[in-house]
């Protein structure tokens, strides 16, 4: 096997890693940019609801729950699927 096949392998390998999970991720992403946007105005609306403040406090848990698991999962599944060229 020479170079730029087994180059060839390693990026495929590397791009179905980082295809797996990937509506998971960007929906986690997507909760915590919502939560930082209620939170934000809060700096400078006195009148914010406080109940606005804490599902942004929320919305960024569930965020960072859900880019964890992203990373817990894909790590699992590294494991279990290790490169090998010969395949």
């Amino acid at each position: 096997m020479d170079e730029a096949e087994l180059f060839k392998k390693r990026v495929a390998y590397i791009d179905t890693l980082r295809g797996l999970y990937r509506r998971e991720r960007l929906i986690g992403f997507l909760a915590v940019l919502a939560g930082a946007g209620l939170i934000v105005p809060s700096r400078f609306v006195f009148a914010w609801p406080h109940w606005v403040i804490w599902a942004g406090y929320g919305l960024i848990a569930v965020g960072w729950v859900l880019m964890i698991y992203v990373i817990w999962r894909r790590t699992q599944w590294r494991r279990a699927n290790p490169f090998n060229p010969n395949v």
